[in-house]
């Protein structure tokens, strides 16, 4: 399958839950659930007590020490992958059948969900996206977003951006496509454990709402004209580095989209990973964690393997 991305799509598509599409997503039966855990707080992360040159070659991780009673696991996703490309490491089904809870970068079991979305994809005070470019650009995007999707644009013409170029995309991967988290959860209902969250829809809705509207009516744009010239080859890489799971050159590929992501790095990537550490310390200190989130997140001086070790615990590829 040749899809093709432009550099910010493919970079959405590792970093955010919401481009896994939620209604295949999210599940229809609640699984009885104990309060949301508080997090604890713990000193403030550094990036200057370890060595960052590099981590192992590991999706899979055990977390461990630092008064732990028994380890949790920590596993590094692509939200959307081709399915002739989905595969899970050998050690993990048995990893996962000792988890007592599994945590998500959103609770894909919170039934209030698709509530939450379809009032929070909106932009805010009433903006269009005829608003934020020519009549030009809107007639060949309309046109555009009608064949790639089947659908007219006029009812998604105040929808965050954004959300419009990774909803391009995964109706362009429709029929091919598979995701992790769905396969997670199934995996989660089946065992019947609950299902958490490492932060809310709302957090994650709201830093498209710190982005300005008219860059992302650019990006997407960019999206409808195939974005950067090697956008295909930069997304077949990223799969390739996914599948070697290099989470360094994954890193690496992400930080130097410097184009595509740029100065939003640190909203996208970085200020969530920290936010991250106290929720999971919490989760994992009240019962096994099997925690998946985007494999971007898990590489790099503040991906979440290193700012855990800081907080003091081990962790330990598992391949």
């Amino acid at each position: 399958m040749k899809v093709k991305f432009n550099s910010f799509q493919w970079v959405l598509l590792i970093v955010l839950s919401i481009g896994c599409g939620l209604p295949a997503c999210a599940p229809k039966n609640k699984v009885s659930k104990s309060s949301e855990p508080t997090p604890q707080k713990l000193p403030e992360v550094t990036s200057t007590s370890l060595d960052y040159n590099s981590v192992e070659n590991a999706l899979l991780w055990e977390i461990s020490g630092n008064g732990l009673k028994e380890p949790s696991y920590l596993y590094g996703t692509i939200h959307m992958i081709d399915k002739e490309h989905f595969f899970l490491p050998d050690p993990l089904e048995g990893k996962f059948a000792k988890a007592e809870q599994l945590a998500l970068e959103i609770d894909m079991d919170d039934p209030s969900l698709m509530f939450t979305m379809l009032t929070g994809v909106f932009m805010k005070g009433g903006v269009a996206l005829d608003d934020l470019m020519t009549e030009e650009e809107y007639k060949k995007l309309s046109d555009y977003f009608k064949k790639s999707t089947g659908m007219g644009i006029g009812m998604f013409k105040k929808m965050k951006p954004i959300l419009l170029s990774t909803m391009m995309t995964e109706e362009m991967m429709k029929g091919t496509v598979v995701s992790y988290e769905e396969e997670f959860v199934k995996m989660a209902k089946k065992q019947k454990i609950e299902i958490l969250g490492v932060e809310t829809i709302n957090d994650q809705l709201s830093i498209f709402d710190s982005i300005p509207y008219k860059e992302q009516a650019q990006m997407l744009l960019q999206s409808m004209e195939g974005g950067t010239e090697n956008a295909e080859e930069e997304f077949d890489s990223m799969v390739k580095a996914y599948k070697d799971q290099d989470l360094d050159r994954m890193a690496k590929m992400i930080n130097d989209e410097s184009e595509s992501l740029g100065k939003y790095q640190d909203l996208l990537l970085n200020k969530r990973n920290k936010n991250w550490i106290p929720v999971i310390n919490e989760m994992i200190r009240e019962k096994v964690t099997f925690i998946a989130v985007g494999a971007g997140h898990l590489g790099g001086k503040e991906g979440v393997i290193h700012l855990l070790r800081e907080a003091g615990f081990t962790l330990k590829p598992l391949r």
